[in-house]
């Protein structure tokens, strides 16, 4: 006989599925409480840094590097080209002005030299020959002048007497008028023969005046060219120290060419580096601080160029003080220069938290350092070691300052202690 089979309300499947939806809407809901509130991470203070907010002394500096330089800095150059011969000092020798430094050869300026002296003996004798030959043609016109004043002498003695005697009616109106005559000639002979005298001492004088000129000219070349090849002996222009001598014996030098320097140590100033960020905040009379030796001593700007190379300017900076002892020429300073004056201001200590706030919001630790959840800060100024808290924080707060690269967007950290 047929039998009623029971059908079941439940099988596999059925129950499978709603295992599935059961676990899915608890996952979700599971989501939803705990991403409610706010996000937490847990973190060991052994690897956080926390820093307290204090009030105090705030300047604003930056760290530069310097190198000591001398104050004074004469450069030696090549004033002719040559070939190195001789060496008479080492670099870093002490040398006194005059002192010859080295000496160079050039047979073409010693060569112009012969040239030029032979030409000035050749124009002195030229000069002497001239002289004498006109010398000799005013001696030739004296001698003229004395056969002249002797024919005058005549015709007048002659003039005088024929003109008493005809006065007389002694001689006639002939004889007369040709002493007459004679007399005349003399005297227009006398007048002429001064005339060429004096012309003859005017020409003289100007020839010597220009020969003279000409001596005195090709004098001043030939000095000239002497001081030319005595320049192939390089001397010290002052004393102080040769420092940077780069010649060795046979090297070829340019006109010009820089051989070395010579510092005057008299005094020493720091050529300082700094980036061009802070050109338009940089001025004679800036003052740093360096530590030599434990000790600190003050310095001032002096020069500014203004000149940007690779990105970074360079200052002069003199002591203003005390100069340390000890220090020498190329030696490196690490200087804090000073961009504003020391005030009183809120301080945090600087920290890598920086890098992923942009100083907008800090994590700020609680009353009961369990916790440190975000606030809101505003950063101002900030030298190497504090930042300047302008506002959303109190004096005694404290702060997490290590870096927050880890931690994402979470609202809050707990510290494990």
């Amino acid at each position: 006989m047929d039998r009623v089979i029971e059908k079941k309300r439940w099988n596999s499947k059925k129950t499978f599925t709603l295992v599935g939806v059961t676990a899915l809407v608890l996952l979700i809901g599971g989501s939803i409480y705990y991403t409610s509130g706010k996000s937490k991470l847990n973190v060991e203070s052994e690897r956080i840094t926390i820093s307290e907010v204090k009030k105090g002394a705030f300047q604003e500096f930056i760290p530069v590097n310097g190198v000591v330089l001398p104050q004074t800095t004469i450069y030696l150059d090549a004033v002719e080209g040559g070939r190195v011969e001789e060496k008479y000092v080492e670099d870093g020798a002490m040398v006194s002005k005059g002192q010859p430094i080295l000496r160079l050869s050039n047979t073409d300026l010693e060569l112009s030299l012969v040239n030029q002296q032979t030409a000035v003996y050749n124009l002195l004798t030229q000069m002497q020959i001239a002289k004498n030959a006109a010398q000799q043609n005013t001696t030739q016109k004296l001698n003229q002048k004395t056969d002249v004043e002797n024919a005058y002498k005549e015709a007048k003695r002659v003039y005088d007497l024929n003109k008493y005697l005809y006065e007389q009616k002694a001689i006639g109106l002939q004889e007369f008028k040709q002493a007459e005559n004679t007399f005349n000639y003399q005297v227009a002979r006398m007048k002429l023969t001064d005339e060429i005298l004096k012309q003859d001492a005017t020409s003289n004088v100007q020839q010597v005046s220009q020969a003279a000129q000409s001596a005195k000219g090709s004098q001043n070349a030939l000095n000239v060219m002497r001081k030319k090849v005595g320049d192939l002996i390089v001397r010290a222009p002052v004393a102080g120290q040769l420092t940077s001598l780069d010649v060795e014996i046979g090297q070829s030098k340019n006109k010009g060419e820089r051989l070395g320097q010579i510092d005057i140590i008299s005094g020493y100033k720091v050529r300082v580096d700094i980036d061009e960020h802070y050109i338009s905040r940089v001025f004679i009379g800036l003052m740093g601080e360096a530590t030599v030796a434990n000790q600190n001593y003050k310095l001032k700007i002096t020069k500014v160029y203004t000149q940007v190379t690779n990105g970074r300017f360079q200052v002069d900076m003199l002591f203003d003080g005390k100069v340390p002892d000890g220090i020498r020429r190329g030696q490196t300073l690490q200087i804090r220069l000073a961009l504003s004056d020391e005030t009183q201001a809120l301080l945090l200590n600087k920290g890598g938290f920086f890098q992923q706030t942009g100083g907008n919001w800090v994590y700020k630790v609680s009353s009961d350092g369990n916790t440190a959840y975000k606030v809101d800060v505003q950063l101002g100024r900030q030298n190497p070691d504090y930042y300047e808290v302008l506002s959303g924080l109190q004096p005694g707060d404290k702060v997490v300052t290590s870096s927050y690269e880890n931690y994402g967007n979470m609202q809050e950290l707990v510290i494990k202690k």
